[in-house]
């Protein structure tokens, strides 16, 4: 008899896809190989120093070592709003419409929780970040897939998606600037977005990691600018990616009142409070001077123009990031993306992450990370190059 034999919810997760992917490069390593690591979405750039002087600052504070309020420092909240306010022309109430969370991921799997049972249907985007799966996993919910392909700007077309499973959807994931494929949302298709959810009862959850980071002049666009955005949807934000604080774990969801009292509610059961002083840091990054985010943005340009450059000396055609610090680069011919993948790795020592680890629609594409100095990066590109060329006919 095995005691301790797994649940049903445990048993539907999904292989962590990212978790694979760093075994693979720690035994490469072990093996003295010449690696360079673009597989994964790790910031390689430190926090700022003054959010660190903030926490070494709050940590002291003794009203910090003990349980604070479960729902977040109104502080945190304000921050919150105001960055929104000031970023996006968005209003927010800093108490109903914005929940603190214990880092965005943790946000985009409890809101499966929240508002799906078993059975119910959800809309994700393929390719797309596949810890959304983690979440309807859980719940026993149906996933149906919205293909993402370049020739729409790697956005869902409504039209083109079953009416059934469209009147049939509780939730909608969208996420833009858009992890793996670097394609932008336009305030066109966030009307449409909204109009679609209007129709058909449908909540959106939009994943906006990547909310700083947009090229060529252009701001990524958030949903919550849209009209009507709040009646039908949240928008998740992470100090992660803008503040290089992926190890801090926080970040909040803003928009609808009635699903941000149901993750606060969700919240409330299953953790205290997250750390005071993580929470006060995480408002100086919102309130504080923003140089630095601006100066993150235009390393990561950079970044990309040296790498895509470099491939199109060879003739390797990408496509040009326009958000992110991720570029969606076509397989060869003849190559599926794993097979291009691991072919890279031991032909060139360069690691990429296989398009259909993202799904199913992200086959003959892999994803590189901008997140290593550039000589790195144009090196790596160099590599890549050599072998596309290699491969020509």
């Amino acid at each position: 008899m095995d005691i301790f034999k797994p649940s049903e919810a445990m048993e539907r997760l999904p292989e962590q896809f990212f978790a694979k992917l760093t075994k693979r490069v720690i035994q490469l390593k072990k093996e003295g190989r010449d690696i360079i690591n673009l597989g994964q979405g790790n910031p390689d750039r430190p926090t700022p120093e003054s959010i660190v002087h903030k926490l070494e600052e709050a940590a002291k504070k003794p009203a910090n070592h003990g349980y604070i309020n479960f729902r977040g420092l109104p502080e945190f909240k304000q921050a919150a709003a105001d960055y929104y306010r000031r970023e996006h022309q968005v209003e927010l109430d800093p108490e109903k419409e914005i929940a603190v969370l214990f880092g965005a991921k943790a946000g985009l799997v409890e809101i499966s929780q929240c508002f799906l049972n078993p059975g119910d249907t959800v809309l994700l985007p393929d390719p797309g970040y596949p810890d959304y799966m983690s979440g309807t996993a859980l719940s026993a919910a149906r996933n149906v897939f919205m293909p993402l392909r370049e020739e729409n700007g790697f956005r869902p077309d409504y039209s083109k998606l079953d009416k059934e499973s469209l009147k049939a959807a509780r939730l909608m994931f969208l996420n833009y600037p858009n992890n793996p494929t670097a394609g932008i949302a336009t305030p066109a298709f966030f009307e449409d977005t909204v109009k679609v959810a209007r129709e058909n009862g449908i909540g959106v959850v939009h994943d906006f990691a990547y909310g700083a980071i947009g090229y060529d002049g252009e701001k990524p666009v958030s949903y919550l600018e849209t009209e009507g955005a709040k009646d039908v949807g949240v928008e998740i934000f992470t100090l992660s990616k803008s503040y290089n604080m992926a190890g801090w774990r926080v970040g909040f969801a803003a928009g609808n009142e009635k699903v941000i009292e149901q993750i606060n509610k969700l919240q409330d059961h299953m953790y205290v409070s997250l750390f005071g002083a993580v929470q006060e840091a995480a408002a100086e990054a919102l309130s504080g001077d923003q140089s630095e985010v601006r100066e993150l943005v235009a390393m990561y340009e950079r970044r990309r123009d040296v790498f895509i450059r470099t491939l199109a000396s060879f003739g390797y055609p990408a496509v040009l990031p326009k958000g992110t610090f991720f570029c969606w680069v076509p397989v060869p011919d003849g190559f599926t993306s794993e097979g291009f993948s691991e072919y890279a790795i031991e032909q060139a020592g360069v690691v990429t992450a296989p398009g259909n680890g993202f799904g199913s629609e992200g086959e003959g594409y892999v994803r590189v990370g901008l997140l290593a100095d550039k000589e790195v990066l144009r090196e790596a590109a160099e590599r890549l190059g050599r072998l596309y060329a290699r491969l020509k006919p």
